[in-house]
């Protein structure tokens, strides 16, 4: 089966899910392309995670897919994939949209998780498990295997000298960076956590996020009373806010998107995970990394991706963690 790879290969990692999958993503192409170093690789995305990926030595090409008009933009997805006419399409999303469009993709070989709805039109469909210790990465990369492609690669990205310039005002003293915003909010560690965490480090502090996040921030920040603690939450581009973190003494995170990025640039970072797990296959991958947690709670984990509130109301994962 490892035919289906060669140096003229031409091929699409699809991954269409939140910011961090798409970081979790990136070893993809790395792998594939030091087995085989002149197969061309794109990669399809949600609109709005373009970004992420544009600077990538390993992709050449980043092809965006609009979720908010799923309709017209599957057909116009699908078009402009069909006209690349790929050797391989590999979806490591596991939902429908992108089944349709792996489906209509006219590969010549089709790759995913057979968890996706339209697996069943695959070429080649394997399991995936969350848990048993296992990262996404591997989840991932396991796909290759089965092509005799069994190269290891972390996460990447790559902020251009553009993004750096964009922080210079930043970084001319030591600092650490807190990130305490979630989508999920039992995954989000409490303000007074923030805060407490904040006396006790030394230098300055900013607090990073996006435009959604500057409230948060901004109560953290007077909280704190330190005058040393900047919320820079929305001010900052994706991009601009991985090249901070990179160069931050250490950066503090929930299980959430900042966290893929401090891996994905192998910068120093604690994790705090309030309801969920690192067993489940989403840590940090930073060389410098320490995960904070509360043991042996029995509800704990209450779920897989994090919820809208405690559901046992006490929220003891986040409150009782320890700073």
């Amino acid at each position: 089966m490892s035919q289906l790879f060669d140096n003229q290969s031409k091929i699409l990692v699809i991954q269409t899910a939140y910011i961090g999958d798409v970081i979790l993503a990136t070893p993809m192409a790395i792998a594939i392309q030091k087995k085989f170093p002149s197969c061309t690789i794109d990669y399809l995305v949600k609109k709005g995670n373009e970004g992420l990926l544009a600077n990538h030595p390993n992709i050449r090409n980043v092809i965006s897919f609009d979720k908010k008009h799923k309709r017209k933009s599957i057909k116009q997805v699908v078009s402009e994939i069909r006209k690349e006419k790929y050797d391989v399409v590999i979806n490591l999303h596991r939902f429908l949209s992108s089944g349709i469009i792996t489906a209509m993709s006219g590969a010549k070989c089709k790759i995913g998780f057979k968890k996706n709805p339209l697996s069943w039109n695959y070429h080649f469909a394997f399991p995936h498990h969350i848990g048993y210790g296992i990262h996404e990465v591997d989840r991932n990369l396991s796909l290759l295997t089965h092509f005799d492609i069994h190269e290891k690669a972390k996460p990447l990205v790559v902020p251009t000298p553009e993004d750096f310039k964009a922080i210079e005002k930043y970084v001319d003293k030591p600092y650490d960076c807190l990130a305490p915003a979630s989508i999920w909010a039992t995954k989000q560690l409490p303000v007074k956590k923030w805060v407490k965490l904040i006396g006790k480090l030394d230098g300055y502090v900013y607090l990073i996020g996006g435009p959604n996040d500057h409230d948060l921030c901004e109560e953290i920040r007077k909280k704190s009373k330190n005058p040393k603690v900047l919320n820079v939450a929305g001010k900052l581009k994706i991009m601009e806010s991985i090249a901070l973190m990179k160069l931050a003494k250490r950066n503090y995170v929930n299980d959430s998107g900042p966290m893929h990025f401090a891996s994905a640039v192998n910068a120093p970072v604690t994790v705090f995970y309030c309801s969920t797990l690192p067993e489940f296959g989403f840590g940090p991958l930073s060389d410098d990394s320490v995960i904070k947690e509360v043991p042996d709670l029995p509800c704990r984990p209450c779920g897989l991706h994090g919820k809208k509130s405690c559901p046992e109301v006490h929220f003891r994962c986040g409150n009782d963690m320890v700073i």
